[in-house]
């Protein structure tokens, strides 16, 4: 493991413990929540579905607004993730999947795989597309600025919140801990089940070549992409639930900013596709 990997990883964990000094109250917890479900879109819709499977389009100004977003969730920059994410489905569940659960350990799968040196690296053949984004490739060498910048926002929030209410009972430590460190923690968790888990649990309505699986639950922690084996049956479709008792979160997140003219040309899944799984339910 690359010692400067796993420094801020395990940091980011030992955050988690100031909770025994700040306590807690209900605005911390809101604040986690919320800046939990907001971090997990910008990595599903615009890390996933947009940087690694151009599944919609979108201007470029948002592009990179979404891009620096993402960034506060602690998973490196969009090149990074997509060139990672594009080499999995390219060689999934086989030696040279970067995170399979079929050839390695649980927590290799899980966390340990990102904390290597060779994953360190961007595998810069897999982003041809990407590559000559120049605001993107700047992103990338910087990308641990917004991840600072969201910490110090949560310090100030908590700060605001304790001198504009003081009945909440809260500080700016507080929506530290909570908005920040235990958010994060539990997005970069709820984020590597996809990775561990759902390639091991859930049920099949594709027979992918590789072992995919459809999860309900995880579908839930991460606004749809526990839909992993229809993911991998069309990855290139903006909504991994495919029918409607799929619950797809991030979906309905890009329908509205559809609405808004902010992203177009979500990508369908093809008929014959939705035909052929709904037989197998």
């Amino acid at each position: 493991m690359d010692p400067w990997r796993l420094a801020p990883f395990v940091g980011m964990h030992l955050g988690c413990l100031g909770v025994l000094w700040t306590g807690i109250s209900g605005f911390a917890v809101a604040l986690a929540v919320l800046m939990y479900v907001a971090r997990m879109f910008f990595i599903t819709a615009f890390y996933h579905r947009y940087f690694s499977h151009r599944a919609f389009e979108s201007s470029r100004p948002l592009r990179f607004l979404f891009a620096v977003l993402g960034c506060t969730a602690g998973q490196r920059g969009p090149l990074w993730w997509a060139s990672h994410h594009r080499q999995h489905h390219i060689h999934s569940d086989t030696e040279l999947d970067p995170h399979s659960p079929q050839t390695d350990t649980f927590w290799f799968s899980h966390v340990l795989w990102f904390l290597t040196r060779d994953a360190f690296s961007i595998r810069w053949g897999q982003i041809g597309d990407l590559r000559k984004i120049r605001e993107l490739v700047w992103l990338e060498r910087v990308d641990w600025l917004p991840l600072v910048a969201f910490a110090v926002l949560c310090f100030f929030l908590g700060e605001w919140a304790a001198a504009a209410y003081p009945e909440w009972q809260t500080s700016g430590w507080q929506a530290l801990v909570w908005g920040f460190f235990i958010s994060t923690t539990v997005l970069y968790h709820a984020t590597y089940t996809i990775n561990s888990l759902a390639h091991r649990f859930g049920k099949r309505r594709f027979d992918t070549p590789d072992h995919s699986r459809n999860n309900a639950l995880l579908a839930v922690l991460t606004l749809g992409e526990g839909w992993h084996n229809n993911h991998h049956r069309f990855p290139g479709a903006a909504r991994q639930g495919f029918y409607w008792w799929e619950i797809d979160l991030s979906y309905l997140g890009l329908r509205l900013l559809r609405k808004l003219g902010l992203v177009w040309n979500l990508r369908p899944v093809p008929n014959n596709i939705i035909e052929a799984g709904r037989s197998r339910r």
